[in-house]
């Protein structure tokens, strides 16, 4: 296993759509591995899909709390109910929004022995599901938001801080 480094906001890859994982083969189960390293090395952080590591595959790792859930290829079934919550990611460090998401998720998706399984969800789980899920289509939280804080001050950012902020990692990446 190896940590990954995370592909951060202004890298066009986070807004590509992840291809479905054909079979399960040894290295998927490698960049399933990595994840899994990169996601607890980042502390107290839920969740982490494949595209955050630059790989544009349907691959999910998160442990919210209760275990590490791994998820291939997954397909939301059913979803219900509302919940309102922040929201972070770990491609944007730094920002938190408030992000409305249901309350209420039931999930079909493969684990590594190939098998269908279903997962259902509440609270904050099935916000963790929907957020990386939303990274597989190519969205972030900032598309659900309309209004962004700062994490280390607490103050409201507005766009322009946002676009600043990704404008930053670009030049960092293609120095």
């Amino acid at each position: 296993m190896a940590e990954r480094m995370i592909v951060r906001l202004g890298d066009p890859i986070l807004r590509e759509t992840s291809k479905r994982v054909q079979s399960i083969t040894p290295q998927v189960e490698k960049i399933l591995d990595d994840m899994v390293q990169t996601i607890y090395a980042a502390k107290g952080r839920a969740g982490l899909s494949a595209i955050q590591i630059g790989i544009p595959k349907r691959l999910v790792v998160m442990d919210c709390g209760s275990g590490l859930i791994e998820l291939i290829n997954p397909v939301l079934m059913e979803k219900s109910g509302e919940q309102v919550g922040q929201e972070a990611c770990l491609s944007i460090p730094g920002v938190f929004g408030i992000v409305r998401r249901a309350n209420y998720v039931k999930v079909q998706t493969l684990n590594r022995q190939g098998e269908t399984k279903t997962i259902e969800a509440e609270d904050f789980l099935a916000r963790c599901i929907q957020h990386e899920m939303d990274h597989l289509e190519g969205i972030l939280f900032i598309d659900h938001t309309e209004e962004l804080y700062s994490a280390k001050t607490g103050k409201k950012l507005n766009r322009k801080d946002l676009h600043r902020i990704q404008d930053k990692n670009r030049k960092k990446w293609w120095k």
